[in-house]
């Protein structure tokens, strides 16, 4: 413009006070135009700069306008200021910036109008800036936001209508009509959350059923919500949220059958054990009372808040001195019962004994329970609240192990060996090096740690625990008289799971009727005894295999191998329908790999190929880099014929 064919060429002197750019704004032009570099220049100055370079195509300039800007929003000040020039001016990074300062103050800043407004008046072009093509998965991240802080609010509801807006699929149009539907039926509009809610379920989103129901019902059409369900169960394979909600508009007998026929088909559903909780406590049947909601502890898997768990549990536990403490503490553990064994632990910390051990043993029995990261947080509380040098590094050793780093968890035991000979140190030793080496002849010096650390002081709890890892590895050597004098020992103090590795001797010795009768101790003196039910099914014939599976199943629905078994079965005897069908019935509430793997192969020998390839994905879904699930995927993709 200044030195080609433009009027401006010609002229002695340029106005450009009609471009808005100070002479600082300028000379910071001319600056960058030679050295291609904006540094030291202010905020103010690049927003001139940026408005400048935007209106004469300046590209360059504008490229690094926006990356230093963006480079300088830290607050919510900054990204709501900043936000407004990025959409303006067609700057991404910075709107990107921006952006990202929004969604790392979450959900606070949806308290901030200002923050609301610009998110509910961006049009297309200004959310392509923003988000790029991810205006779905923004929206619906803040829909989700909004109604967790108020499902009634009119953000969420605003939200969730530009999320309807934004659907680019009929899977996003229907999840995004639903949870409208549901904002408004919080609302109490029940005329547009219907009209929602029909959309949904004609667009394929069959829980939209439920809501429907429960609008009907509102309305005093009590039987008209029943039907309503009854017809979609009667149409669709059942699931069984659907037999719960159908639960709600009948009464007695048909109730009852509904909320079995809900934990039958999905035991995570934890709202059929507490009604039967409560309507067996109402009938003065405490006992079983008592054992559903056991059974809702198991299908929380640790998912409980402490002050919850003892909510559930407290007024069933007196409150004990530390002796009584300790003495039912050895009666739960030694019976199998982990729940009350954590019961009296919690008591226990209330109290002012040693924490860092009551940390310890409470980890043990969150690992149990299947909880690592409740167990993980145990751990290291112990290690917080150790009483001493040589047992902070116990723990430490422990949390180092379980993370994966096993030699520096060995070495953090041979520190505390080092300090003082513990049966804690000697155990971790033993515990880490048996996982690390894979020298066969390392079993003799886990042997040798094993012997050190039942001759320092401890508990019977810990010394049973000894005794039976001791007859592990005597197993594993093949000295199996070795191996059941440890296990009777640990048995005579009581460590009741000890039974199993007896009975894994017996077998070992070709004697599966005393190793069925000694897992049938266990499983006689276990409170939570489905896994000695499992163990027990390895030990007899088909048909009491089957009846143990059964009865595992009954006590602990999540476990797998069970299914697992049964479909096998069925696939030898050439029932090919009913063994998908068995393992469908676990994959509809644990998307377990094991259960994809089988469920994908017998779909491959059907000839279901795209049944097949189905599972394979859902199972890399859960696990990418699984070599045999790869594999299979491989095959399936090239019609090679399964072995």
């Amino acid at each position: 413009m200044l030195n080609g064919c433009f009027t401006e060429s010609l002229c002695e002197e340029i106005d450009l006070s009609e471009n808005n750019i100070s002479p600082s704004g300028m000379r910071a032009v001319n600056e960058f135009s030679i050295s291609s570099s904006l540094n030291e220049v202010p905020t103010n100055l690049l927003l001139e700069i940026l408005v400048f370079a935007n209106k004469f195509c300046c590209e360059r300039l504008k490229d690094a306008c926006d990356r230093k800007l963006a480079s300088q929003v830290s607050t919510r000040e900054d990204a709501v200021e900043l936000m407004e020039y990025a959409l303006e001016e067609n700057t991404p990074i910075l709107a990107a910036s921006c952006l990202q300062v929004f969604l790392r103050d979450l959900p606070d800043c949806l308290n901030d109008d200002r923050v609301v407004e610009i998110f509910l008046q961006a049009n297309r072009q200004q959310r392509s800036i923003m988000v790029g093509s991810a205006s779905f998965s923004l929206y619906s991240l803040l829909s989700e936001v909004a109604m967790h802080l108020d499902p009634r609010s009119d953000k969420a509801a605003c939200f969730l209508e530009q999320l309807i807006e934004y659907a680019e699929t009929d899977r996003q149009r229907l999840i995004a009509l639903h949870q409208l539907g549901c904002v408004r039926f919080w609302r109490k509009e029940y005329e547009e959350a219907k009209h929602l809610f029909e959309a949904a379920l004609n667009a394929g989103h069959v829980y939209s059923v439920a809501a429907l129901a429960r609008i009907g019902y509102s309305k005093g059409h009590k039987l008209w919500a029943y039907e309503k369900l009854s017809s979609v169960i009667s149409t669709v394979a059942p699931l069984g949220w659907m037999h719960q909600e159908r639960s709600l508009y009948c009464e007695g007998e048909k109730c009852w059958e509904d909320l079995e026929k809900a934990t039958e088909l999905d035991p995570t559903l934890t709202y059929p054990y507490m009604y039967r909780a409560a309507s067996l406590m109402r009938s003065q049947n405490t006992q079983d009372a008592l054992a559903e909601i056991n059974r809702i502890l198991r299908m929380f898997e640790g998912r409980v808040a402490a002050s919850q768990l003892r909510t559930l549990v407290r007024e069933h536990v007196d409150n004990w001195t530390a002796a009584d403490c300790w003495l039912q503490l050895y009666d739960r553990w030694s019976s199998v019962d982990d729940i009350g064994s954590l019961s009296v632990i919690y008591q226990m910390l209330e109290s002012d004994a040693a924490k860092g051990v009551l940390y310890f043993r409470q980890s043990l029995l969150l690992l149990r329970l299947n909880c690592p990261e409740a167990a993980m947080r145990s751990l290291q509380l112990a290690r917080q609240h150790a009483s001493s040098e040589h047992e902070r590094l116990v723990y430490e050793g422990w949390i180092l192990y379980d993370t994966g780093h096993c030699e520096e968890g060995l070495q953090k035991a041979e520190e505390s060996i080092k300090i003082k000979r513990s049966f804690e140190a000697f155990f971790l030793k033993a515990y880490a090096l048996a996982d690390s080496s894979q020298d066969p002849s390392c079993s003799s010096t886990v042997v040798s740690l094993l012997e050190d650390a039942l001759k320092c002081p401890s508990d019977r709890l810990r010394k049973g625990q000894a005794l039976n890892n001791l007859g592990s590895v005597y197993v594993d050597c093949g000295k199996l008289d070795l191996a059941a004098d440890c296990y009777i020992n640990a048995l005579k103090i009581r460590h009741t799971r000890a039974h199993q590795g007896l009975a894994r001797v017996h077998f070992l010795r070709n004697d599966k009727t005393a190793a069925y009768d000694e897992m049938t101790k266990l499983i006689d003196k276990a409170r939570n005894n489905a896994s000695a039910y499992e163990k027990r099914s390895e030990y007899c014939d088909r048909e009491l295999t089957k009846a143990d599976l059964e009865m595992v199943t009954r006590l602990d629905p999540l476990r797998v191998y069970p299914y697992r078994y049964r479909a096998a079965v069925l696939m030898d005897s050439l029932k090919e329908k009913e063994a998908i069908a068995e393992l469908s019935r676990a994959i509809a509430f644990k998307a377990d790999l094991h259960l994809l793997h089988l469920r994908a192969a017998f779909h491959d020998h059907v000839g279901d190929v795209l049944g097949a390839l189905r599972d394979c994905r859902a199972a890399l879904s859960v696990e990418p880099n699984h070599q045999e699930m790869l594999e299979l995927h491989s095959r399936i993709n090239s019609h090679e014929p399964l072995i």
